[in-house]
């Protein structure tokens, strides 16, 4: 691209912004988009063959993050809007990314907290020489001691348990957590059965005549 068509666009892009900034239009902030897409499409490539999310949706992510930047650009301060935005961009897909990296979604703050506690694991192992406790780690991370309780639980449970996982000891035979969890099909189907032998039981007490009534009335198909 030419120096001079380079110059062009960011002329262009800063008499937008500078009319968005007063009014907020909707068709200002759409054009300043179509301007800069090629950010999105740029930072999109980079991650496409990183992870297994497809380009259309990393597309989708990345302009979330570009209308981020365009709502949280600020003209005076000087700064060229492509150096301003790539950040906001790279960084919603990645939370994307980190999210959907596990089977079950962690919060996004939880996913940041959890990062900020190895540092402060980190730090609190250097000055006391020691492992901190739970209570010392939500202290370091100004939450509470059950939030903290909350993100470790999410994080031993973001996996989903394989029903073929083994349980017990082995002198007891392989027994799987799959063989633990009841059937309610099969539960359903033997209480029917129960159910039918108690009242072939009762009705062999009944007087010939009456059992052959409930019998035709109630058991036959």
């Amino acid at each position: 691209m030419s120096t001079s068509l380079t110059d062009e666009l960011k002329i262009e892009n800063l008499t937008l912004f500078q009319a968005y900034q007063q009014s907020k239009n909707t068709d200002l902030r759409n054009q300043i988009m179509q301007l800069n897409f090629g950010l999105v499409r740029k930072e999109s490539y980079h991650w496409v063959n990183q992870c297994n999310e497809s380009y259309e949706d990393l597309l989708q992510v990345g302009s979330l993050g570009l209308i981020r930047a365009i709502e949280r650009f600020d003209v005076s301060k000087g700064y060229a809007f492509s150096s301003f935005a790539l950040p906001y961009i790279r960084g919603e897909i990645r939370h994307y990314l980190r999210d959907k990296s596990y089977s079950i979604r962690i919060p996004r703050r939880w996913l940041e907290l959890r990062q900020q506690a190895v540092e402060v694991i980190r730090n609190f192992r250097l000055q006391f020489n020691r492992q901190p406790g739970d209570l010392e780690i939500a202290e370091g991370l100004n939450i509470s001691l059950k939030e903290w309780q909350e993100i470790q639980l999410a994080y031993q449970n973001r996996e989903p348990l394989s029903l073929d996982v083994s349980v017990g000891n082995e002198e007891d035979g392989r027994t799987s957590l799959g063989d633990l969890v009841p059937d309610l099909h099969y539960r359903s189907f033997q209480l029917a059965q129960e159910d039918q032998i108690r009242l072939q039981q009762a009705l062999e007490q009944l007087e010939d005549k009456t059992r052959k009534v409930l019998e035709f009335v109630f058991l036959q198909e």
